[in-house]
């Protein structure tokens, strides 16, 4: 791994979601585009900002870029609750990318509370 942020599991975590993702939504039905494009969207943007922030070299500027991962988890869960509505993905897989995303939520606060905590 060439870069810092391919160690931290948060990322490897997000890359994961964004795959399983790209997945259950190339099988959506014509119609669903616009559900299925915000929905790959939001998913990469958590890992891209990830990646993105861990380049910065203030504290501000990362943990701007994290938060902002954390907006685009909070983003995929109306998207994906709307995807088992109209049953474009099973009960069962919408529990665990949920939970995924519950998981990778609680990763990127404490990596911003650990921020928060570090000296300069």
């Amino acid at each position: 791994m060439a870069f810092a942020f391919e160690k931290l599991i948060v990322y490897q975590k997000a890359v994961g979601f964004a795959d399983a993702i790209a997945t259950a939504v190339e099988r959506f039905p014509r119609g669903y585009g616009f559900l299925g494009d915000q929905l790959n969207r939001a998913s990469l943007s958590i890992a891209a900002n990830i990646a993105e922030g861990n380049g910065r070299f203030t504290k501000p500027d990362r943990r701007n870029f994290f938060g902002i991962a954390r907006g685009s988890v909070q983003e995929c869960v109306p998207l994906l609750e709307l995807a088992a509505r109209r049953s474009l993905i099973q009960q069962d897989q919408h529990a665990m990318l949920k939970t995924d995303l519950e998981e990778i939520a609680k990763m990127l606060s404490g990596l911003i509370k650990g921020l928060d905590n570090r000296d300069s």
